[in-house]
């Protein structure tokens, strides 16, 4: 053992007081969800819900879409605070991977529909750039892997405040802007993680630090 390391384990050692663990994902999960809903009812309040919300309401394909966005968000912010737990169980990162597939087939059903029922009309597309800003104004409350489940969890959250004010409902549409805005995110966040969580480089830096007093 080097000098180095005695006197690292020294430091370490003075002062050492009992360490609170980390509440479980589900805990945190709710509590992340106390604040979210709230903040996402606020937003649609502000802008105004779309005037067919009640009509649309009773459509199943709707509420279908809009439930799986909203279990894939939800799930997705719960691995993501499973992650952060050492030696937690990592099959919690599948967990989003069920109301995900949903939320797509249930979109992809739609295109297939709307091309059978209205032909190449219905698959067509146009721009929408509302979409982009105004899924990362709802979601806005929120190592690679921890963060990526958390843009997944703000942009699917997002998207389900988003179909509340944004009248925005043919299925290729809602595929490729909506959806095409979630896995940006999520991608942006999972980047982004490699120099917001790089725990070598805070350990390292800890390190340094100690060893300097």
């Amino acid at each position: 053992m080097t000098a180095d390391t005695e006197k690292l384990i020294e430091r370490l050692a003075q002062g050492v007081g009992p360490v609170r663990p980390l509440s479980p994902p589900w805990i945190r999960t709710a509590a992340w969800l106390l604040v979210a809903i709230p903040y996402v009812a606020l937003v649609v309040f502000v802008v105004s819900p779309r005037p067919d919300l009640l009509a649309k309401a009773s459509e199943w394909r709707y509420l279908v879409e809009q439930l799986a966005a909203l279990v894939t968000g939800t799930a997705a912010a719960a691995a993501a605070f499973g992650m952060t737990i050492p030696g937690y169980d990592r099959r919690i990162l599948f967990l989003p991977a069920l109301p995900l597939a949903v939320w797509l087939g249930s979109l992809g059903e739609g295109c297939i529909r709307d091309w059978i029922q209205f032909g190449p009309d219905g698959l067509s597309l146009q721009p929408d750039w509302f979409c982009f800003p105004s899924i990362v104004l709802v979601g806005a409350v929120p190592p690679h892997l921890t963060t990526a489940l958390g843009g997944l969890a703000a942009a699917g959250l997002g998207n389900f405040g988003l179909r509340l004010f944004h009248p925005q409902d043919a299925s290729v549409m809602v595929f490729v802007w909506q959806v095409g805005t979630v896995f940006i995110l999520t991608a942006i966040a999972a980047w982004a993680g490699r120099y917001l969580l790089n725990w070598h480089s805070i350990v390292g830096t800890n390190r340094r630090s100690v060893l300097i007093r």
